[in-house]
């Protein structure tokens, strides 16, 4: 097989303008940014791939790069707001045959779950355009895995219109299963802590609570997995309560009106500022 159609291509967007949180991407974690450590777990997977961070040419976005730089990643610059653009042409620079979509919003992904979506994709290579874990969501919100091919993602930017497609880069796929063969992978445990349990940072909590959690675990054991983080909850769970107030809270809740495939009990509205 055409090695090309087997290259994965990790595309990890980030930018400074976070309306809630500006800069969360290069808050400090243990002596380094979070950028750096969440590239750090992404680079613990067991499958090859090219790690890009893509970003925007906006200037605040300069700092990006910068760290980029510094921590020896690819970084690709393109618009601000399209998002599915900018993830379409980075796939596009670095020659993918499949693209995986992980958000610069959670640090604490456990590698071993996107293995665990890259084994599924890879186990029934050819008769998947789009493999995630989240849809249905069933892991603790902030392990989001999206994979998807080459093919797939260019039909998707070719296509997709409404502002949600652009800004969020996957929804025309998954609102459109009779364009697409689509699968998912579901917690093997049976569990479902996608609206119990946040991993994510999107607020000052969120970052107290990841803070809190690389604290605990990171000293002693670097590669932590989601299970020793549900561990030390169950011993601490004051680390739990943290950002407890924000568990469930996602950007579903203000696109309910357009979304198809997602609904109310999906997502929470925001209880606290």
């Amino acid at each position: 097989m055409d090695q090309a159609l087997d290259k994965t291509v990790i595309v990890v967007q980030a930018r400074m303008s976070s309306s809630r949180l500006p800069g969360k991407v290069l808050l400090p974690i243990l002596g380094e940014t979070l950028l750096y450590r969440m590239i750090e777990r992404l680079q613990m997977i067991s499958h090859q791939a090219t790690l890009v961070i893509a970003t925007s040419t906006d200037g605040q976005d300069d700092a990006i790069e910068a760290e980029a730089l510094r921590i020896g990643v690819p970084c690709y610059r393109g618009s601000l707001d399209n998002c599915l653009d900018r993830h379409y042409q980075a796939g596009k620079k670095y020659d993918a045959g499949i693209v995986i979509k992980i958000p610069s919003d959670c640090p604490l992904i456990d590698p071993r779950i996107i293995d665990e979506a890259l084994d599924f994709y890879f186990e029934h290579q050819g008769e998947y355009d789009f493999v995630s874990n989240l849809h249905p969501a069933t892991f603790p919100d902030g392990n989001d895995v999206e994979i998807m091919t080459m093919p797939c993602l260019e039909k998707t930017w070719k296509e997709a219109t409404r502002p949600l497609e652009l800004e969020h880069t996957t929804p025309y796929i998954w609102e459109n299963p009779g364009q697409f063969k689509i699968a998912n992978v579901t917690w093997s445990t049976g569990l479902d802590y996608s609206m119990s349990h946040r991993f994510t940072i999107d607020y000052p909590a969120d970052y107290q609570f990841i803070n809190r959690v690389f604290e605990e675990l990171y000293p002693a054991k670097h590669n932590f997995s989601c299970d020793d983080i549900l561990t030390l909850l169950s011993s601490k769970p004051e680390i739990y309560q943290i950002n407890a107030d924000y568990a469930g809270v996602n950007w579903y809740r203000n696109h309910l009106d357009e979304l198809k495939t997602v609904g109310a009990q999906n997502t929470k509205s925001l209880t606290k500022q």
